[in-house]
């Protein structure tokens, strides 16, 4: 009867990795095939000289340019607005709360995590609203606004990531340190930040890759269509995921459709470059943390 358990948990566990690999594997092909033939110079700048437009002395009209650099300055905001309370947040709930404190600010965090994205997306066109009617008559929907937005939407993530890093790292680490001589605040951040490096990253780029792809907090914050290039953080912006989405319901020919498979497919590259980035940025952190140079 063990034996037929056990049999029944390998097979399982290795179709359900099957199933993910070959769900990707498929995501991959499709796009490649899709959006592969159109990925080039025409893509990003249809035909502005790609000189004229990174030096932003042309506008690009048709291409996806724009839409990649309003991208990363999306996220590149985001990143700034959540990165050191979500972090911060994370921290407290596993090294300093009481049982008392990491209930409350616990379910503080679940209930924001469950927020959907479009309600989000309504708070902070009502915010935006109710600025105009008191402090800021000329405010209106922007790329901070946006930014601002998706930072609450992906906080959770980085509260949970670190959270959950840090309390899974072994207790021995603690004790030692304590044994050694060393305060809380200094094991903290000299042992146990850097052990929880790859976790705490991990929250990072789950966060950053739910507001690559979010459409509905942008939509209603800021982003339009052939915005250009973003001209400050007041301004309006193009974004990736809401080109694609554009694109999918106003394209009148094959070919922009095409065009619009090569958007999906640069997004899933930037996503990547992402990911690459923090893998490289572990790998330096768990090298200092080991004492190898």
């Amino acid at each position: 009867m063990m034996k037929r358990r056990e049999k029944f948990l390998l097979c399982l566990s290795w179709g359900s990795g099957l199933l993910i690999c070959g769900a990707v594997g498929t995501l991959l092909v499709f796009l490649l095939a899709r959006g592969g033939p159109v990925f080039g110079k025409e893509l990003f700048f249809d035909s502005t000289p790609p000189m004229d437009a990174l030096l932003g002395l042309k506008p690009v009209w048709n291409g996806i340019w724009p839409a990649v650099m309003g991208t990363f300055f999306l996220l590149s905001l985001t990143l700034a607005f959540a990165a050191l309370p979500g972090i911060g947040c994370g921290v407290f709930l596993a090294c300093y709360a009481t049982p008392k404190q990491k209930y409350r600010l616990g379910l503080a965090v679940d209930l924001l995590a469950g927020i959907p994205s479009i309600v989000m997306g309504l708070f902070g066109f009502v915010l935006i609203v109710y600025l105009r009617r008191t402090v800021l008559p000329n405010g209106t929907t922007c790329l901070l606004l946006s930014s601002f937005c998706l930072a609450l939407l992906v906080l959770p993530s980085l509260v949970v990531g670190t959270r959950t890093a840090l309390e899974t790292l072994p207790r021995y680490i603690s004790l030692t340190a304590a044994a050694l001589g060393f305060s809380h605040g200094q094991t903290v951040w000299r042992l146990l930040l850097p052990a929880a490096g790859q976790g705490i990253l991990g929250g990072l780029m789950l966060a950053l890759g739910r507001a690559a792809e979010d459409t509905a907090v942008i939509m209603l914050t800021g982003v339009v269509a052939n915005a250009g290039l973003p001209s400050g953080l007041t301004s309006k912006f193009e974004a990736l995921p809401f080109r694609i989405y554009y694109t999918a319901a106003q394209y009148a020919t094959q070919r922009e459709l095409d065009l619009g498979f090569g958007a999906a497919l640069a997004l899933l590259l930037l996503s990547g470059s992402l990911l690459l980035c923090a893998w490289g940025f572990q790998r330096g952190l768990e090298r200092r943390w080991r004492g190898v140079r």
